[in-house]
């Protein structure tokens, strides 16, 4: 066996080897001694030097001593007190003090004894003050009649908050047709915490209160809590994924128009360019392609204000995304129907360049939505005649032989130098369109 070590430091010899457990214990227990040793040394140097403070016994006696020497002082001299006894004062703090001591020590029992000087005169601290009826009177022709009431910090948050939330539920109402039911205070603490992360958010996971709102039956109320005009880009983005594959198609149709469309045109006139995040965003709400053409297209078009800028942007979508054929067929007869603007030609030409089986029906439409110029004074610009070029390629032969021959009149009192021609070919050299047969039932 290796020989047993003996432990470090000057300590006697502990003597036979003990188990490892009581050796633990052993050392781990207090010893009695050292503290005694201390304690004796501080009352060694309190005793020596005279440093140490006072006791609160001691400060109670001395206190009560200077109360009887100032009454003592009173009966001899008066109220007043002499400038000797003023110098007077119990310090009930260290003996000596340097230089660098705590000035509110000093200070601290010098105004203490002030105020007992000053309750002595008066006899009591809440003393009677006598006031001149002459001064009371005019001081009251300063002072306000009527004096508003006090207002703290919380009332003026609590008014707010009361303002706003009566704002947005007149909004809501004004839409939905019936009132807003109150909400829970820890609610709205909720959905505000919210609004703050959406404000500031980049990446990661949302909320999960967020993303309970379209379960909800107020949501639009509790959305509007979080203020969608404050959101960032990226928010606006998982918000459209969310409410795109959770509402029906009909809640889905108002988020777009009330929050997603104002988004993408204020950030378009802004920066002249749409965000990425926002694109993203116009893309994923073609997850219900019935509430995007209602909510997003169709408003933009009748709205009249819709720039040539925002027409292209939006209209890139419509070319890069698969559209199920009914709801670009509906989409058509909607926007042939409508006055005329130049966004509504980009959006026809993108719809019929996309080469969908058509119903007559549509093609009928669009066909009398060209024809319906011809009695227009007004110079056409490009994109009408683009619009109709599209036309003529992809359904000259869907066209009947009384609608071509219409059209070939119209190009008499509109025409282009370099677009007119080639539409006249189209229609020239293509079949016609049966009348007597039957339509598909597919796209009756």
């Amino acid at each position: 066996m290796p020989k047993a070590r003996r432990p470090r430091g000057s300590g006697p010899d502990p003597g036979p080897m003990l188990p490892l457990a009581e050796q633990i214990l052993r050392e781990g227990a207090p010893r009695a001694a050292v503290r005694e040793k201390r304690r004796g040394r501080q009352a060694g140097e309190e005793e020596d030097g005279g440093e140490g403070y006072v006791d609160a016994r001691l400060s109670r006696r001395i206190l009560e001593q200077a109360r009887r020497q100032q009454e003592e002082l009173e009966a001899e001299h008066g109220p007043g007190v002499p400038a000797a006894a003023k110098q007077r004062s119990t310090a009930l703090g260290p003996a000596v003090r340097g230089p660098g001591s705590d000035s509110e020590d000093d200070e601290e029992w010098p105004s203490l004894e002030k105020a007992a000087l000053v309750a002595g005169r008066s006899g009591d601290y809440g003393g009677e003050v006598a006031v001149d009826p002459e001064d009371e009177k005019a001081i009251e022709m300063f002072m306000n009649k009527n004096p508003p009431l006090r207002r703290t910090l919380a009332d003026i948050i609590m008014e707010k908050i009361t303002e706003k939330q009566t704002e947005v539920e007149t909004a809501l109402s004004e839409l939905s047709g019936c009132p807003m039911p109150q909400l829970d205070p820890r609610v709205l603490d909720v959905y505000k915490g919210v609004k703050e992360v959406l404000s500031k958010y980049r990446s990661g996971k949302l909320p999960k209160a967020f993303k309970i709102i379209p379960a909800l039956s107020n949501w639009e109320q509790i959305l509007y809590i979080t203020e969608p005009e404050a959101w960032t880009a990226a928010a606006m983005y998982q918000a459209t994924r969310i409410f795109s594959s959770n509402l029906k198609e009909r809640m889905a149709q108002r988020f777009y128009n009330l929050v997603l469309l104002p988004r993408v045109r204020d950030d378009i006139a802004e920066y002249k360019r749409l965000n990425f995040h926002l694109y993203m965003a116009l893309k994923k709400a073609l997850f219900k392609p019935a509430a995007w053409f209602k909510g997003i297209l169709i408003p933009l078009c009748e709205s009249g204000t819709c720039t040539l800028r925002e027409a292209i942007i939006i209209g890139s979508i419509l070319t890069k995304c698969s559209i199920p054929v009914l709801h670009s067929s509906a989409a058509l007869l909607k926007l042939a129907e409508m006055q005329y603007s130049g966004a509504n030609s980009i959006f026809l030409r993108l719809l019929l360049e996309k080469s969908y089986a058509l119903p007559f029906r549509v093609l009928d439409a669009v066909a009398f939505h060209f024809l319906a110029f011809r009695a227009d004074p007004r110079r056409l610009p490009v994109l009408w005649h683009q619009s109709l070029l599209a036309l003529a390629q992809r359904y000259k032969e869907d066209l009947s032989s009384e609608q071509k021959e219409a059209l070939l009149e119209l190009l008499k009192f509109h025409s282009h130098p370099q677009i007119s021609p080639q539409i006249r070919r189209e229609l020239l050299g293509s079949k016609t369109r049966d009348l007597e047969g039957p339509e598909p039932a597919a796209l009756r």
